[in-house]
């Protein structure tokens, strides 16, 4: 269970620095840059310590899919960025691809 935290918790850091870099302006805003290279040590750091107990598949299915997710949800949500059915109904299969992936025969 603490590998399932770990990872959540990597995906967290890896969404916080794509948004920092959104948030950067294209490296033109300080702290926003700043952030983004912590949040994305902190994610790949994480990333690294789960991936040495769990399979690589899975751990970056889930890392890849969730945090494309959460990035799209933050576009729509805090970027006021487009929610067309096409974007929604293609969050909700990242989300059921990354269910797929988990579920073993």
């Amino acid at each position: 269970m603490l590998n399932w935290a770990l990872l959540i918790v990597a995906i967290a850091f890896e969404v916080a620095g794509t948004t920092s870099m959104k948030l950067s302006r294209g490296f033109t805003r300080l702290l926003p840059t700043l952030l983004m290279f912590i949040f994305y040590g902190c994610g790949l750091t994480m990333m690294n310590l789960v991936i040495r107990r769990m399979d690589l598949s899975l751990v970056y299915a889930v890392w890849s899919g969730l945090g494309t997710a959460a990035i799209a949800l933050i576009g729509i949500l805090w970027f006021h960025e487009p929610a067309t059915a096409l974007r929604i109904v293609s969050i909700i299969l990242i989300i059921l691809g990354v269910v797929g992936l988990n579920l073993r025969p």
